[in-house]
């Protein structure tokens, strides 16, 4: 019951006190819960950019079309995707995982025959597709674990793409991004947001029984 009390506490913070800030612990376990997520074949298709900077942060307003949120915030957390699958990532991840776990080498490559078999005859913007919904799962992790330590947080998709992977040099690395979460402590006094009612679908509409 604890997650669902932390979850019916949040909300997406629209104002943020400025003053406050996220200690690097705390930011270290939001970071840690979507490193921990659960991603396809476990191949953890994403990364997650961590800004404090308030330079930085200035410069990501007009990328997120004048939103306010992710200058005043603590800090903003950028979650990019792989732009595609190639041989080497996958190939990357089993080999670690072999090593990690004492397993004979090549213990996978049946399995990762497969996964080339599938992904690299898509195309990139397939492959994107899909790696950007293994971040979904990253980034609701870190809302979670934001809430439980009654951490602020605010999702957002409403932001130029192009311009924030120009000014993160995300192609060099090979990303594109997906989606920011501004993290800090909310502005009681300012936030129109606070003091309205959380609103969702009634349970027996929300939920179907088979």
């Amino acid at each position: 019951m604890a997650l669902l009390k932390d979850l019916e506490w949040r909300y997406a913070t629209k104002k943020y006190d400025p003053s406050k800030k996220v200690s690097q612990e705390d930011v270290d376990k939001i970071v840690e819960a979507a490193r921990l997520a659960p991603t396809s074949s476990g191949m953890q298709q994403f990364r997650v950019f961590v800004v404090s900077s308030p330079e930085l942060k200035e410069k990501l307003v007009p990328i997120a079309n004048g939103q306010q949120i992710v200058a005043e915030a603590s800090h903003v957390l950028i979650f990019a995707a792989w732009d595609q699958y190639t041989a080497e990532r996958i190939d990357s991840i089993f080999k670690l995982t072999t090593q990690e776990r004492g397993l004979p080498s090549g213990k996978f490559n049946d399995y990762t025959n497969r996964l080339k078999a599938v992904y690299l005859k898509q195309t990139p913007e397939e492959n994107f597709v899909h790696t950007a919904r293994q971040a979904y799962i990253g980034f609701g992790l870190s809302i979670a674990q934001a809430a439980e330590l009654k951490i602020d947080a605010t999702p957002m998709e409403g932001f130029n793409n192009q311009q924030l992977d120009e000014l993160l040099d995300l192609r060099s690395k090979g990303l594109k991004s997906v989606l920011m979460l501004p993290i800090g402590y909310r502005d009681e006094e300012n936030d129109w947001l606070l003091p309205m009612k959380k609103v969702r679908n009634p349970k027996e509409e929300f939920a179907v029984e088979l």
